[in-house]
Protein backbone atom coordinates (compact mmCIF):
# COMPACT_ATOMS: atom_id res chain seq x y z
CA UNK A 1 0.00 0.00 0.00
CA UNK A 2 1.42 3.38 -0.99
CA UNK A 3 1.20 6.21 1.50
CA UNK A 4 0.27 8.98 -0.89
CA UNK A 5 -3.17 7.43 -1.50
CA UNK A 6 -4.65 9.25 1.48
CA UNK A 7 -4.97 12.30 -0.72
CA UNK A 8 -7.75 10.50 -2.63
CA UNK A 9 -10.15 11.97 -0.11
CA UNK A 10 -8.75 15.44 -0.61
CA UNK A 11 -10.38 15.84 -3.96
CA UNK A 12 -14.10 16.32 -4.12
CA UNK A 13 -16.62 19.12 -3.87
CA UNK A 14 -17.24 20.48 -0.37
CA UNK A 15 -20.26 18.78 1.13
CA UNK A 16 -19.86 15.47 -0.71
CA UNK A 17 -19.19 12.28 1.22
CA UNK A 18 -15.73 11.89 -0.35
CA UNK A 19 -14.79 15.45 0.52
CA UNK A 20 -16.03 15.05 4.10
CA UNK A 21 -14.17 11.78 4.53
CA UNK A 22 -10.96 13.24 3.14
CA UNK A 23 -11.21 16.35 5.26
CA UNK A 24 -11.75 14.35 8.45
CA UNK A 25 -8.90 12.00 7.60
CA UNK A 26 -6.45 14.76 6.77
CA UNK A 27 -7.35 16.60 9.98
CA UNK A 28 -5.66 13.72 11.81
CA UNK A 29 -2.45 14.87 10.17
CA UNK A 30 -3.32 18.53 10.82
CA UNK A 31 -3.82 19.16 7.10
CA UNK A 32 -6.87 21.09 5.90
CA UNK A 33 -8.59 21.12 2.54
CA UNK A 34 -8.82 24.73 1.41
CA UNK A 35 -6.73 25.88 4.37
CA UNK A 36 -4.29 28.76 4.32
CA UNK A 37 -1.34 27.26 6.15
CA UNK A 38 1.73 26.36 4.04
CA UNK A 39 1.07 22.61 4.26
CA UNK A 40 -2.66 22.77 3.48
CA UNK A 41 -4.15 21.76 0.12
CA UNK A 42 -5.97 24.18 -2.18
CA UNK A 43 -7.90 22.83 -5.18
CA UNK A 44 -7.82 24.71 -8.49
CA UNK A 45 -9.88 22.31 -10.59
CA UNK A 46 -13.13 20.47 -9.77
CA UNK A 47 -11.97 17.49 -11.86
CA UNK A 48 -9.33 16.57 -9.29
CA UNK A 49 -11.70 14.37 -7.22
CA UNK A 50 -12.50 11.99 -10.05
CA UNK A 51 -8.91 11.93 -11.25
CA UNK A 52 -7.39 11.02 -7.92
CA UNK A 53 -10.14 8.58 -6.96
CA UNK A 54 -9.64 6.79 -10.28
CA UNK A 55 -5.83 6.74 -10.35
CA UNK A 56 -4.69 6.98 -6.72
CA UNK A 57 -1.08 8.10 -6.26
CA UNK A 58 -0.57 8.50 -9.97
CA UNK A 59 -3.57 10.79 -10.22
CA UNK A 60 -2.41 12.82 -7.24
CA UNK A 61 1.01 13.50 -8.74
CA UNK A 62 -0.23 14.08 -12.26
CA UNK A 63 -2.95 16.46 -11.13
CA UNK A 64 -0.29 18.47 -9.27
CA UNK A 65 1.90 18.50 -12.39
CA UNK A 66 -1.07 19.85 -14.32
CA UNK A 67 -1.65 22.66 -11.81
CA UNK A 68 -4.98 21.32 -10.53
CA UNK A 69 -4.06 21.69 -6.86
CA UNK A 70 -1.52 23.63 -4.84
CA UNK A 71 0.44 23.26 -1.64
CA UNK A 72 3.07 25.80 -0.68
CA UNK A 73 5.17 23.40 1.42
CA UNK A 74 4.81 20.00 -0.20
CA UNK A 75 7.58 18.61 1.98
CA UNK A 76 5.65 19.42 5.15
CA UNK A 77 2.38 18.14 3.68
CA UNK A 78 3.94 14.74 3.00
CA UNK A 79 5.74 14.71 6.35
CA UNK A 80 2.44 15.16 8.19
CA UNK A 81 0.53 12.67 6.07
CA UNK A 82 3.16 9.97 6.35
CA UNK A 83 3.86 10.53 10.04
CA UNK A 84 0.15 10.08 10.77
CA UNK A 85 0.12 6.74 8.87
CA UNK A 86 -3.09 7.71 7.15
CA UNK A 87 -2.46 5.12 4.45
CA UNK A 88 -3.37 2.38 6.94
CA UNK A 89 -6.96 3.68 6.94
CA UNK A 90 -7.44 3.43 3.18
CA UNK A 91 -9.02 0.43 1.47
CA UNK A 92 -6.15 -1.23 -0.49
CA UNK A 93 -8.44 -2.92 -3.05
CA UNK A 94 -7.58 -0.40 -5.79
CA UNK A 95 -3.92 -1.29 -5.65
CA UNK A 96 -4.29 -5.04 -6.18
CA UNK A 97 -3.30 -4.90 -9.85
CA UNK A 98 -0.24 -2.72 -9.20
CA UNK A 99 0.84 -4.92 -6.28
CA UNK A 100 0.52 -8.12 -8.34
CA UNK A 101 2.48 -6.55 -11.19
CA UNK A 102 5.31 -5.62 -8.82
CA UNK A 103 5.38 -9.07 -7.23
CA UNK A 104 5.05 -11.25 -10.32
CA UNK A 105 7.09 -9.45 -12.96
CA UNK A 106 10.84 -8.89 -13.13
CA UNK A 107 10.75 -5.19 -14.00
CA UNK A 108 14.55 -4.87 -13.74
CA UNK A 109 15.75 -7.25 -16.44
CA UNK A 110 18.98 -6.55 -18.32
CA UNK A 111 16.99 -5.05 -21.19
CA UNK A 112 14.80 -2.83 -18.99
CA UNK A 113 17.72 -1.72 -16.79
CA UNK A 114 18.75 0.89 -19.38
CA UNK A 115 15.37 2.65 -19.26
CA UNK A 116 16.09 4.61 -16.07
CA UNK A 117 19.37 5.87 -17.53
CA UNK A 118 17.64 7.22 -20.62
CA UNK A 119 14.63 8.70 -18.81
CA UNK A 120 16.15 10.07 -15.61
CA UNK A 121 19.92 10.40 -15.70
CA UNK A 122 20.24 11.45 -19.33
CA UNK A 123 17.98 14.53 -19.16
CA UNK A 124 21.07 16.73 -19.33
CA UNK A 125 24.35 17.06 -17.45
CA UNK A 126 23.98 20.83 -17.18
CA UNK A 127 20.73 20.40 -15.26
CA UNK A 128 22.33 18.10 -12.69
CA UNK A 129 25.42 20.29 -12.47
CA UNK A 130 23.16 23.14 -11.40
CA UNK A 131 21.28 21.09 -8.79
CA UNK A 132 24.04 19.01 -7.21
CA UNK A 133 27.37 19.76 -5.53
CA UNK A 134 30.48 20.44 -7.61
CA UNK A 135 31.35 16.71 -7.75
CA UNK A 136 27.77 15.89 -8.87
CA UNK A 137 27.08 13.45 -6.08
CA UNK A 138 23.47 12.33 -6.54
CA UNK A 139 23.07 10.47 -3.23
CA UNK A 140 22.52 11.36 0.42
CA UNK A 141 25.06 13.66 2.04
CA UNK A 142 26.41 13.09 5.56
CA UNK A 143 25.57 16.02 7.81
CA UNK A 144 26.03 14.52 11.28
CA UNK A 145 29.73 15.27 11.41
CA UNK A 146 29.20 19.03 11.41
CA UNK A 147 28.70 19.82 7.72
CA UNK A 148 26.94 23.13 7.09
CA UNK A 149 26.77 23.14 3.27
CA UNK A 150 25.90 20.59 0.60
CA UNK A 151 29.52 20.56 -0.55
CA UNK A 152 30.73 19.71 2.96
CA UNK A 153 28.08 17.05 3.48
CA UNK A 154 28.90 15.27 0.22
CA UNK A 155 32.66 15.39 0.81
CA UNK A 156 32.07 14.01 4.30
CA UNK A 157 29.98 11.17 2.84
CA UNK A 158 32.59 10.29 0.21
CA UNK A 159 35.37 10.33 2.78
CA UNK A 160 33.29 8.19 5.13
CA UNK A 161 32.87 5.56 2.42
CA UNK A 162 36.60 5.50 1.72
CA UNK A 163 37.37 5.17 5.43
CA UNK A 164 34.80 2.44 5.96
CA UNK A 165 36.36 0.51 3.08
CA UNK A 166 39.87 1.04 4.45
CA UNK A 167 41.17 2.24 1.08
CA UNK A 168 44.93 2.25 0.66
CA UNK A 169 47.16 3.44 -2.22
CA UNK A 170 47.41 0.88 -4.98
CA UNK A 171 44.07 -0.79 -4.30
CA UNK A 172 41.57 -1.40 -7.09
CA UNK A 173 38.01 -0.18 -6.43
CA UNK A 174 34.86 -1.20 -8.31
CA UNK A 175 31.95 1.26 -8.20
CA UNK A 176 28.68 -0.42 -9.23
CA UNK A 177 26.39 2.35 -10.44
CA UNK A 178 29.09 5.01 -10.44
CA UNK A 179 27.03 8.00 -11.57
CA UNK A 180 29.20 10.87 -12.76
CA UNK A 181 32.17 9.42 -10.86
CA UNK A 182 32.18 11.48 -7.67
CA UNK A 183 33.28 8.59 -5.44
CA UNK A 184 35.90 7.36 -7.89
CA UNK A 185 37.31 10.84 -8.37
CA UNK A 186 37.50 11.42 -4.63
CA UNK A 187 39.03 7.99 -3.95
CA UNK A 188 41.63 8.36 -6.70
CA UNK A 189 42.59 11.89 -5.64
CA UNK A 190 42.61 11.41 -1.86
CA UNK A 191 43.39 7.72 -1.39
CA UNK A 192 45.51 6.81 -4.42
CA UNK A 193 43.36 3.96 -5.72
CA UNK A 194 42.57 2.79 -9.24
CA UNK A 195 38.86 2.73 -10.07
CA UNK A 196 36.44 1.04 -12.45
CA UNK A 197 32.86 2.27 -12.56
CA UNK A 198 29.83 0.88 -14.36
CA UNK A 199 26.75 2.91 -15.30
CA UNK A 200 23.73 2.57 -17.58
CA UNK A 201 23.74 6.31 -18.38
CA UNK A 202 25.54 7.51 -21.52
CA UNK A 203 25.52 11.10 -20.25
CA UNK A 204 27.18 10.10 -16.99
CA UNK A 205 29.86 8.01 -18.68
CA UNK A 206 30.73 10.72 -21.19
CA UNK A 207 30.97 13.55 -18.66
CA UNK A 208 32.83 11.42 -16.12
CA UNK A 209 35.38 10.28 -18.67
CA UNK A 210 36.08 13.89 -19.64
CA UNK A 211 36.06 15.26 -16.10
CA UNK A 212 38.49 12.71 -14.67
CA UNK A 213 40.84 12.44 -17.63
CA UNK A 214 44.34 11.89 -16.28
CA UNK A 215 43.24 9.95 -13.20
CA UNK A 216 43.33 6.11 -13.02
CA UNK A 217 39.56 5.88 -13.53
CA UNK A 218 37.67 3.84 -16.12
CA UNK A 219 33.97 4.35 -16.91
CA UNK A 220 32.09 1.45 -18.47
CA UNK A 221 28.64 1.62 -20.01
CA UNK A 222 27.68 -1.80 -18.74
CA UNK A 223 25.02 -3.74 -16.85
CA UNK A 224 26.25 -4.95 -13.46
CA UNK A 225 25.33 -8.55 -14.32
CA UNK A 226 28.13 -8.66 -16.90
CA UNK A 227 30.90 -7.97 -14.35
CA UNK A 228 33.35 -10.83 -13.78
CA UNK A 229 36.75 -9.71 -12.48
CA UNK A 230 38.35 -9.24 -9.07
CA UNK A 231 38.72 -6.03 -7.04
CA UNK A 232 40.19 -5.20 -3.64
CA UNK A 233 37.13 -3.19 -2.68
CA UNK A 234 33.60 -2.68 -4.04
CA UNK A 235 31.20 0.20 -3.44
CA UNK A 236 27.67 0.66 -4.73
CA UNK A 237 26.12 3.99 -3.82
CA UNK A 238 22.48 4.70 -4.70
CA UNK A 239 22.15 1.95 -7.31
CA UNK A 240 20.55 -0.95 -5.40
CA UNK A 241 17.19 0.85 -5.56
CA UNK A 242 17.16 -0.04 -9.29
CA UNK A 243 17.96 -3.74 -8.87
CA UNK A 244 14.56 -5.19 -7.90
CA UNK A 245 13.70 -8.07 -5.54
CA UNK A 246 13.90 -10.74 -8.21
CA UNK A 247 17.52 -9.74 -8.85
CA UNK A 248 18.81 -9.11 -5.31
CA UNK A 249 20.47 -12.52 -5.05
CA UNK A 250 22.02 -12.19 -8.50
CA UNK A 251 23.37 -8.77 -7.56
CA UNK A 252 24.98 -10.15 -4.39
CA UNK A 253 26.44 -13.08 -6.34
CA UNK A 254 28.04 -10.63 -8.79
CA UNK A 255 29.56 -8.62 -5.93
CA UNK A 256 30.75 -11.80 -4.21
CA UNK A 257 32.50 -13.15 -7.30
CA UNK A 258 34.13 -9.77 -8.00
CA UNK A 259 35.47 -9.17 -4.46
CA UNK A 260 38.85 -10.46 -3.33
CA UNK A 261 38.67 -12.86 -0.43
CA UNK A 262 40.03 -10.31 2.03
CA UNK A 263 38.11 -7.37 0.60
CA UNK A 264 35.18 -5.25 1.74
CA UNK A 265 31.96 -4.31 -0.02
CA UNK A 266 30.02 -1.16 0.93
CA UNK A 267 26.36 -1.01 -0.10
CA UNK A 268 24.65 2.39 0.21
CA UNK A 269 20.91 2.26 -0.46
CA UNK A 270 17.57 3.82 0.36
CA UNK A 271 15.28 1.32 2.08
CA UNK A 272 11.72 0.97 3.30
CA UNK A 273 10.30 -0.14 6.63
CA UNK A 274 7.64 -2.55 5.40
CA UNK A 275 8.19 -5.40 2.98
CA UNK A 276 4.56 -5.57 1.80
CA UNK A 277 4.47 -2.08 0.29
CA UNK A 278 4.65 -1.70 -3.48
CA UNK A 279 6.48 0.86 -5.64
CA UNK A 280 4.78 4.22 -5.96
CA UNK A 281 3.27 4.38 -9.48
CA UNK A 282 3.95 8.12 -9.89
CA UNK A 283 7.62 7.78 -8.96
CA UNK A 284 7.91 4.75 -11.23
CA UNK A 285 6.34 6.48 -14.23
CA UNK A 286 7.99 9.88 -14.01
CA UNK A 287 11.19 9.61 -11.96
CA UNK A 288 12.70 6.13 -11.55
CA UNK A 289 11.26 3.56 -13.99
CA UNK A 290 11.32 0.05 -12.55
CA UNK A 291 12.71 1.24 -9.21
CA UNK A 292 11.88 -0.51 -5.95
CA UNK A 293 13.12 0.02 -2.40
CA UNK A 294 14.42 -2.97 -0.41
CA UNK A 295 13.91 -3.79 3.25
CA UNK A 296 16.64 -4.78 5.68
CA UNK A 297 15.30 -8.33 5.60
CA UNK A 298 15.44 -8.54 1.81
CA UNK A 299 19.05 -7.34 1.73
CA UNK A 300 20.01 -9.77 4.49
CA UNK A 301 18.29 -12.64 2.69
CA UNK A 302 20.09 -11.82 -0.56
CA UNK A 303 23.48 -11.62 1.15
CA UNK A 304 22.97 -14.75 3.24
CA UNK A 305 25.70 -17.35 2.72
CA UNK A 306 27.65 -14.96 0.50
CA UNK A 307 28.68 -12.20 2.90
CA UNK A 308 29.17 -11.44 6.57
CA UNK A 309 27.51 -8.19 7.67
CA UNK A 310 30.27 -6.24 9.40
CA UNK A 311 28.46 -2.93 9.91
CA UNK A 312 25.03 -1.40 9.30
CA UNK A 313 24.62 2.38 9.53
CA UNK A 314 21.33 4.30 9.16
CA UNK A 315 21.53 8.04 8.49
CA UNK A 316 18.28 8.42 6.59
CA UNK A 317 17.36 11.65 8.38
CA UNK A 318 20.26 13.28 6.52
CA UNK A 319 18.49 12.72 3.21
CA UNK A 320 15.80 15.23 4.16
CA UNK A 321 18.42 17.96 4.44
CA UNK A 322 20.14 16.81 1.24
CA UNK A 323 16.91 16.91 -0.76
CA UNK A 324 16.03 20.34 0.56
CA UNK A 325 19.49 21.57 -0.50
CA UNK A 326 18.94 20.11 -3.98
CA UNK A 327 15.54 21.78 -4.11
CA UNK A 328 17.03 25.16 -3.20
CA UNK A 329 19.63 24.78 -5.97
CA UNK A 330 16.94 23.67 -8.41
CA UNK A 331 14.75 26.69 -7.67
CA UNK A 332 17.70 29.08 -7.98
CA UNK A 333 18.77 27.59 -11.32
CA UNK A 334 15.31 27.13 -12.82
CA UNK A 335 15.27 30.41 -14.84
CA UNK A 336 18.07 28.90 -16.96
CA UNK A 337 16.00 25.81 -17.84
CA UNK A 338 12.36 26.91 -17.83
CA UNK A 339 12.12 27.68 -21.55
CA UNK A 340 13.65 24.34 -22.48
CA UNK A 341 11.91 22.09 -19.94
CA UNK A 342 8.61 23.83 -19.31
CA UNK A 343 6.23 24.38 -16.43
CA UNK A 344 5.01 20.78 -16.18
CA UNK A 345 8.57 19.52 -15.73
CA UNK A 346 9.10 22.18 -13.06
CA UNK A 347 6.08 20.99 -11.10
CA UNK A 348 7.08 17.34 -11.58
CA UNK A 349 10.60 17.91 -10.29
CA UNK A 350 9.41 20.03 -7.35
CA UNK A 351 6.89 17.34 -6.40
CA UNK A 352 9.63 14.68 -6.62
CA UNK A 353 12.19 16.47 -4.46
CA UNK A 354 9.79 17.73 -1.80
CA UNK A 355 7.67 14.58 -1.49
CA UNK A 356 10.84 12.56 -1.00
CA UNK A 357 12.11 15.03 1.61
CA UNK A 358 8.84 14.59 3.47
CA UNK A 359 9.13 10.81 3.30
CA UNK A 360 12.59 10.87 4.87
CA UNK A 361 11.56 13.49 7.43
CA UNK A 362 8.71 11.28 8.56
CA UNK A 363 11.17 8.33 8.78
CA UNK A 364 8.92 6.35 6.45
CA UNK A 365 12.00 5.49 4.38
CA UNK A 366 15.64 5.12 5.40
CA UNK A 367 19.22 5.34 4.12
CA UNK A 368 21.50 2.44 4.98
CA UNK A 369 25.19 1.78 4.50
CA UNK A 370 26.14 -1.88 4.83
CA UNK A 371 29.77 -3.03 5.10
CA UNK A 372 30.09 -6.64 4.01
CA UNK A 373 32.98 -9.10 3.88
CA UNK A 374 33.23 -12.54 2.31
CA UNK A 375 34.61 -14.44 5.28
CA UNK A 376 34.47 -12.05 8.23
CA UNK A 377 37.16 -9.55 9.19
CA UNK A 378 39.73 -11.27 11.46
CA UNK A 379 39.30 -9.91 14.96
CA UNK A 380 36.17 -7.99 13.90
CA UNK A 381 35.41 -4.86 11.93
CA UNK A 382 35.60 -1.46 13.63
CA UNK A 383 33.72 1.49 12.24
CA UNK A 384 36.13 4.45 11.75
CA UNK A 385 36.16 7.07 14.49
CA UNK A 386 33.87 10.07 14.24
CA UNK A 387 31.06 8.34 12.33
CA UNK A 388 27.75 8.48 14.16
Amino acid sequence: MNDFDIANAACDAPGSSAYRFGASLLEKADVRLGGTRPWDIRLNDPRVPERVLAAGNLGLGESYMDGQWECENLDEFFTRVLSAHLDEQIDPARLVFHALKAKLLNRQTSKRAWQVGEQHYDIGNSFYEAMLDRRMTYTCGYWAGGATTLEEAQEAKLDMICRKLGLQPGMRLLDIGCGWGSLMGFAAERYGVTCVGVTISKEQAELGTTRYKGLPIEFRLQDYRDLNERFDRIASVGMFEHVGPKNYRTYMEVAQRCLDDGGLFLLHTIGKNRRETTPDPWIEKYIFPNGELPTIGQIADAAGGLFVTEDLHNFGADYDRTLMAWHANFEAAWPRFKDEMGKRFYRMWRYYLLSCAGAFRSREIQLWQWVLSKNGVPGGYTRPAGIY
